[in-house]
């Protein structure tokens, strides 16, 4: 049994915190000030509104001015922040909590807008060590929160720490083997969520056409994972890590669902790209894979990297391009 945080109590921070607790670790999950809306719920109601179960007896939920508390004492802290987000929850931990933080593991999928900066580079510079770990693959929270089997990846360059943090995830139905592969694994992260959406596009291209388009959305499959492994191995990562659990696998399950496949959807339907993310975002959804989109812009243009299937994602969301162009990039 180990003690754990996670800070952050949005839908994955707490998803992670149920399991954790169910795991028979002692966690709390704790909740900033960003995370009011949902608060009474947890407190009152043992229930997040985006997740289809009640949290275990066992989970501990502090509010904001329980941080000192909640950080005391702990082996493990996950940041549950989305990419966004994570300097400042990592400011609001480190200066509230009044203790030096241990392993650190972030669990959000993209870059820091503004910076590029990895989010294993961000926490590392704001808890002031290296001991920082990302965890990534195709986990979809409410099947988390459900118990539903899932497999993960923890990258980290301290294998001793990531080990022992493992450990604390691992169970009969949750799966977790670690790499060194650090920037493999959060790259992966980045352009999973752009492929996603190219993926959504296509289902709701369907949803207003005569046809379902699974010859189309088998090729586009293909098609993403070719660049990942390209766009990971020009980053420096290996091919392995895009042919595994964080690149093809996340690829796969945000295909099939998730808010990025759901925003690409709605473009595929046939609304605007800044409407659908307003919708969206006023839902109190995180689509990562729009600033993610920027990013692989900016690294492929950095690299000199043709990458047909997330140029044409940017260039739709972007660019006016219409959404029917997302299926180009199968041709020649």
């Amino acid at each position: 049994m180990a003690r754990l945080t996670v800070f952050g109590a949005g839908a994955m921070g707490t998803a992670m915190a149920m399991h954790l607790a169910r795991a028979g670790n002692d966690t709390v999950l704790w909740g900033s000030v960003h995370d009011e809306r949902v608060l009474p719920g947890l407190l009152e109601r043992r229930r997040h509104p985006a997740l289809p179960e009640f949290l275990p007896d066992s989970l501990t939920v502090m509010g904001p001015d329980q941080l000192e508390a909640a950080a005391d004492g702990i082996e493990v802290a996950v940041m549950g922040a989305h990419s966004g987000g994570a300097r400042t929850l990592a400011r609001i931990v480190m200066d509230g909590s009044g203790s030096a933080l241990p392993f650190v593991v972030s669990g959000a999928k993209g870059l820091e807008p503004g910076t590029g900066k990895r989010m294993t580079e961000v926490y590392a510079e704001e808890v002031g060590h290296d001991s920082v770990g990302a965890m990534a693959g195709p986990a979809l929270a409410p099947e988390i929160a459900d118990g539903q089997p899932t497999a993960v990846v923890l990258a980290s360059t301290d294998r001793e720490q990531a080990e022992k943090a493992a450990e604390a995830f691992r169970t009969s139905t949750f799966h977790v083997s670690v790499t060194d592969d650090v920037a493999g694994v959060e790259y992966c992260s980045v352009a999973k969520n752009v492929a996603s959406i190219g993926m959504g596009i296509v289902d709701g291209l369907a949803k207003t056409g005569a046809s379902e388009f699974r010859n189309a959305k088998a090729a586009l499959f293909t098609q993403a994972v070719r660049e990942l492994v390209r766009l990971v191995e020009a980053l420096g990562g290996r091919a392995e890590t895009a042919l595994g659990l964080a690149g093809l696998g996340d690829i796969l399950v945000t295909s099939l669902g998730g808010r990025n496949r759901l925003y690409g959807e709605m473009v595929g339907e046939g609304a605007e790209p800044a409407r659908a993310l307003g919708d969206l975002t006023g839902r109190g959804l995180t689509v990562e894979g729009v600033e993610a989109a920027r990013e692989v812009r900016r690294l492929t243009g950095r690299l000199g990297l043709a990458l047909p299937l997330h140029s044409q994602v940017e260039a739709i969301l972007f660019d006016g391009a219409p959404a029917a162009s997302v299926l180009d990039c199968l041709k020649g």
